[in-house]
């Protein structure tokens, strides 16, 4: 039988939308939410990035993650220095290494609540169907960093 794309298209939809959800109210209880956790994330995993690159690491308009940037830099979170020509490179503190350790440890938890429903075979499959998809981006459409570890 098959599948109308719609539908498979809004199941993934729905899938993502519960996780980040859940996601999203658990970090509250670490003084977080999900799309500040994961900018410190972002940074983490390449100290000294731009905000353009960030963004692209956080799906996000350079716009956006610059006002994020602002606020983390506000809290105490990320350092902001200048780099090469007009770069400006960003880079967590003490305090911002501390709150991306809290928030690991609660997305671990969600995130295996939410796949417990699947078994490591299946969670392997599902995985490798997703970087099928996401390697096969139509031509314009920019490939997405879905292979990075921990997302």
């Amino acid at each position: 039988m098959a599948v109308e794309l719609q539908i498979l298209g809004r199941a993934v939809k729905a899938v993502q939308y519960r996780q980040h959800r859940a996601l999203d109210s658990r970090l509250a209880s670490v003084g977080s939410t999900l799309a500040q956790w994961d900018a410190l994330r972002a940074i983490s995993r390449t100290p000294g990035a731009s905000a353009r690159e960030l963004a692209a690491a956080t799906f996000q308009s350079e716009q956006a993650f610059g006002t994020l940037a602002g606020r983390l830099v506000a809290q105490g979170l990320v350092d902001r220095r200048p780099g090469h020509g007009r770069r400006i490179e960003h880079h967590l503190t003490p305090e911002g290494e501390r709150r991306l350790e809290a928030g690991h440890a609660v997305a671990d938890a969600v995130l295996a609540e939410c796949f417990e429903a699947l078994t490591p075979a299946e969670r392997e499959a599902l995985l490798g169907l997703l970087h099928k998809i996401a390697d096969s981006a139509p031509q314009g459409v920019e490939h997405s960093p879905v292979r990075t570890p921990g997302s």
